[in-house]
This record gives C-alpha cells, sequence and structure tokens, in this order.
C-alpha cells in the first residue's frame, strides 16, 4: 500500500492531522469547542490521531469502532476533558485487511473511491438557518464582515445542542460512545485499486476549481499535492477573497490530502 500526502498549514501548524501505520491510514480534522477549554483544536487532534495510530498497530485486524472509542476515551481521559466542553474532531480511517478495505467515518470528511464518495453528511442534513444565511449572504457579496462572524456564532450555538445526541450529528470529542456512531464500509481490495482522502477544506475548493480529477491523483507524489493544495489557497486569496463565489466559513480553511493506492 503506497500513501502520498500533502498538508496546508503543515502538520505541526494545523488542525488537521494524517497518520499512518502498515496497512492504515488516519485523517482527523480538528474544530474548536463552543466554549473556552484548556487545549485548542491542535492539541486534541494530535492526541487522537496518535492514540489510533498506536491502537491500529497493536492490532491491525480490531474492530474500528472500538479502537475509535478507546481513543476518545483515553484522550479525553488524558486532558480531563468533559462532554460538551471540548474541542472535536472528525476521523476517517482507511485500513487494508487482507483483501478487504475498510472504512471509518465520523464527521464531513470524504473518501473518494474508483465508482464512489463515501462521506458523513448528518451535520450538513441539519440544515440549520444561520449555516443557510451566512451562505447567502457571502454570495451576494456580504463577504467576512461582522455579521458573518455573528451568524457563524449562532451556528455553533446550535450546532452545540445537536453534538452527539440521537437525532443530531455524531463527532469524536469526549463521549466514546459517538465512535459506535461512525459510518463504516467494507469493500474488496480487487475493486479499489485506489482511494482519496481529503478534509472538506481541501475537497471542496479542488472540485470548485476543477483540480479534482482523482484518478489521475493516484500518480501524484507528495510534492503534486502540495502544489494543488497551493492552487487552491491562491485561488480563496486572489479569485474569491470574500467566498462570493465558494460561500464557506472561512477564507482559508485548513487542507489535508492523502493518496492510496493498493494495487
Amino acid at each position: 500500500m503506497r500513501v502520498e500526502t500533502a498538508q496546508l498549514p503543515p502538520i505541526d501548524d494545523s488542525d488537521d492531522k494524517i497518520l499512518t501505520t502498515d496497512n492504515a491510514v488516519i485523517m482527523l480534522d480538528g474544530a474548536s469547542a463552543f466554549v473556552p477549554v484548556q487545549i485548542p483544536a491542535n492539541t486534541y487532534a494530535d492526541r487522537l490521531g496518535r492514540e489510533l495510530r498506536d491502537l491500529l498497530t497493536e492490532n491491525d485486524e480490531a474492530d474500528l469502532t472500538g479502537i475509535l472509542a478507546d481513543a476518545i476515551r483515553t484522550t479525553a481521559t488524558a486532558f480531563e476533558l468533559r462532554p460538551g466542553e471540548s474541542p472535536s474532531s472528525t476521523v476517517t480511517i482507511l485500513r487494508r485487511r487482507g483483501d478487504q478495505l475498510d472504512v471509518l467515518v465520523l464527521g464531513d470528511n470524504l473518501v473518494v473511491l474508483p465508482d464512489e464518495t463515501l462521506t458523513d453528511e448528518r451535520m450538513d442534513d441539519l440544515d440549520l438557518a444561520p449555516r443557510r444565511r451566512y451562505r447567502e449572504r457571502l454570495a451576494g457579496g456580504g463577504g467576512y464582515d461582522d455579521e458573518h462572524k455573528i451568524l457563524l456564532t449562532e451556528l455553533q450555538t446550535q450546532q452545540a445542542t445537536y453534538r452527539n445526541v440521537e437525532g443530531g450529528y455524531w463527532i469524536a470529542e469526549a463521549d466514546p460512545t459517538a465512535a459506535a456512531q461512525a459510518l463504516v464500509w467494507t469493500r474488496p481490495v480487487e475493486a479499489v485499486p485506489w482511494a482519496v482522502l481529503a478534509t472538506d477544506g481541501a475537497y471542496n475548493t479542488m472540485q470548485h476549481i476543477g483540480a479534482a480529477d482523482w484518478p489521475q491523483l493516484t500518480t501524484a507524489r507528495a510534492d503534486d499535492l502540495a502544489d494543488i493544495l497551493d492552487r487552491c489557497q491562491i485561488w480563496e486569496a486572489e479569485d474569491d477573497p470574500t467566498g462570493k463565489q465558494l460561500p464557506r466559513a472561512k477564507r482559508h480553511d485548513d487542507k489535508s490530502i492523502a493518496v492510496v493506492t493498493l494495487g
């Protein structure tokens, strides 16, 4: 299994994290807590990712939801985190297990396979009013002004009431039972010669500017992937600095991509 990755900004400065084992790739996209807490999203995602990597290394055929639950529990204990008062993170795990490929997704990272795209749409399915309004304002030329910040605060406040509850959305935070709500798929390796993992900050802009030729990316090296992320960042800064063409919560989100070839 060959894995090529790129991140913008670099992993130490990013809330996105990519970690690998001999037969797995782990991708996280950390998000700040809704209330002030003692650790930043970067620190939370880094610790959670390392716990996942270590557990997958120890037992590379273990149940993925069980591994995720253990990693959330250990991370929450280490930082004395409480549900509702913690940073959170999306989690994606892609693992080769013999002639099978296992994929776990919790949150809105995306996994592109030759014939399908796997993701978790439960947060978007909430269709909360502040999200609709901020996107409409951006599309209308409102830009990233004070009103935009107010709408994001309203959105985060509403999202907090739906986080890790039945009928809401599920994310890695301080409650290990959220892991049982992750979406899991298994595919035969012979049907999946390659896969691309991406955080939404990379995927959405790549799609918009026509840089998402996924099959072609299977031959890309890390420098090629980094060039694509740079191109996305430049487009956001120079062609769409106010989010009018591609409405998004902030001008630049952290961007991560991993290309896995399994042949």
